[in-house]
């Protein structure tokens, strides 16, 4: 991704956080493929993060992806 996006582009990122394994509403079933703020601060160190945000909420997208869910959106501009 941040080599694909050019300078001034945005990378938008929506995930799961590993409080979703506790919930079992879908996604990743793997702690290594789940994201934390600290790891998505690493990763886009040297661009500017204008959103990094988790919540929770309740989805509905089929049957492999419904219930509570524990989620992290970003938003990191490159500079």
């Amino acid at each position: 991704m941040k080599q694909l996006t050019r300078r001034g582009g945005r990378v938008l990122l929506q995930g799961y956080t590993p409080k979703q394994i506790d919930y079992a509403t879908g996604g990743p079933g793997v702690l290594e493929n789940l994201y934390t703020p600290q790891i998505l601060r690493a990763a886009f160190n040297d661009w500017e993060i204008e959103e990094l945000v988790e919540y929770e909420e309740d989805v509905s997208e089929g049957r492999g992806h419904s219930g509570r869910s524990a989620l992290i959106g970003m938003v990191a501009r490159k500079p």
